[in-house]
C-alpha cells in the first residue's frame, strides 16, 4: 500500500502582518520568527500553524511552550487541544489518534447513507470525528462510537459522541444488531511500512492506531466480520483503506455477504476508502 504522510488539518486564519500583539497583553511577538522556528522544525504549513498558535495561546509563556513541543514533533492538535474536521472544531487529547483531512470524504459519504431515524456504529472511533459528523448531519439518528482505548472513548465523549470502550471481537452491550451503517478508520499501515511514516508520526502517534499487521488489513478484516454481524440486510459499511487493499479485502467482503462494493480515490488517484452494502438475499 502507499503510505501517506497526511497531516491533520489546521484551522485557517488570516496571516498576521509584521509583529503580532502577544496574547494577554505581553510584549509583541515576532510572527516571522515563529514561522522561521516552525519551518526549521520541518513543519510543512509553518505560517498556518504560527497563526493558529499566536491566536490561541493565552500568554507568551504558553506560546513558547507550544513552540518547543512542536519543534520536538508533537502533533499540533495535542498542543492546542483542538482539531478541525469537516469544518467543526473538535477536542483532541494527547495520545489519541488525530483524524486526517482525507477521512472527511468517508464521513461525508457515510452521512448520506444514514437514514433520518437510522442507527450507526463508528468502530475505532478515536476522538469521535466521524461519529460527531454523523450526529451533526443526521441529528435524529442514533450514533455510537467504539474504541479499544479508554482515552479515545473519553475524548469522543467530550466531542458529544456516545462512545464506549470495546473490542471488535466482543462489542459492548448497547451496540446492538440490525444497524443501518458501520464506519471504521481502523489501522491499515502494513507493519513493514511503519518506518516510512514521518519521524514525528512514528515518535508520537499511537502505534495501536497505525499498525495494521503484515498486509495492513488485520484489523480491517475484523471490521468487515463485525459489520457483517451488526448490519441489517441492505446496511452499509464504509472503511478507510489504501494502496491495493480493496483487491486484498475482496474475499473477506464476499465471505461477509457484502455486495455493491465501490471505492473512492483522492485527486491524485490514490485509494482512500471502500463502501459495501450487506446483501439482502437469503
Amino acid at each position: 500500500m502507499q503510505v501517506t504522510a497526511d497531516a491533520p488539518r489546521h484551522q485557517h486564519r488570516d496571516r498576521p502582518e509584521g509583529a503580532a500583539a502577544a496574547p494577554g497583553g505581553d510584549l509583541p511577538i515576532d510572527f516571522e520568527a515563529v514561522v522561521d522556528r516552525l519551518t526549521a522544525a520541518g513543519c510543512v504549513a509553518a505560517e498556518e500553524e504560527a497563526a493558529d498558535y499566536v491566536a490561541a495561546a493565552p500568554d507568551a509563556a504558553t506560546l513558547e511552550a507550544w513552540l518547543h513541543r512542536r519543534e520536538q514533533g508533537e502533533p499540533p492538535a495535542w498542543i492546542t487541544g483542538t482539531t478541525v474536521f469537516c469544518g467543526r472544531t473538535l477536542h483532541a487529547a494527547p495520545g489519541v489518534y488525530v483524524p486526517r483531512a482525507q477521512t472527511e470524504e468517508l464521513a461525508e459519504r457515510a452521512a448520506v447513507r444514514l437514514p433520518p431515524t437510522g442507527r450507526a456504529v463508528d468502530l475505532c472511533t478515536g476522538c469521535g470525528a466521524v461519529a460527531a459528523h454523523l450526529r451533526a448531519e443526521v441529528p435524529t439518528a442514533s450514533v455510537v462510537g467504539v474504541d479499544l482505548d479508554p482515552r479515545a472513548a473519553a475524548c469522543a465523549r467530550r466531542n458529544g459522541v456516545a462512545a464506549v470502550v470495546g473490542d471488535l471481537g466482543a462489542l459492548p452491550l448497547g451496540v446492538g444488531l440490525g444497524l443501518d451503517l458501520v464506519t471504521a478508520v481502523a489501522p491499515y499501515v502494513p507493519t513493514g511500512d511503519l518506518g516510512l511514516l514521518p519521524a514525528d508520526v512514528q515518535r508520537y502517534e499511537p502505534r495501536l492506531a497505525l499498525d495494521g499487521g503484515s498486509d495492513g488489513l488485520d484489523l480491517v478484516r475484523r471490521v468487515v466480520g463485525a459489520a457483517g454481524r451488526l448490519l441489517r440486510p441492505g446496511g452499509w459499511l464504509l472503511a478507510e483503506v489504501g494502496g491495493a487493499q480493496d483487491e486484498r479485502l475482496a474475499p473477506a467482503l464476499a465471505a461477509g455477504g457484502f455486495v455493491d462494493v465501490a471505492v473512492w480515490r483522492d485527486e491524485d488517484g490514490d485509494l482512500r476508502g471502500i463502501a459495501a452494502r450487506r446483501s439482502t438475499g437469503t
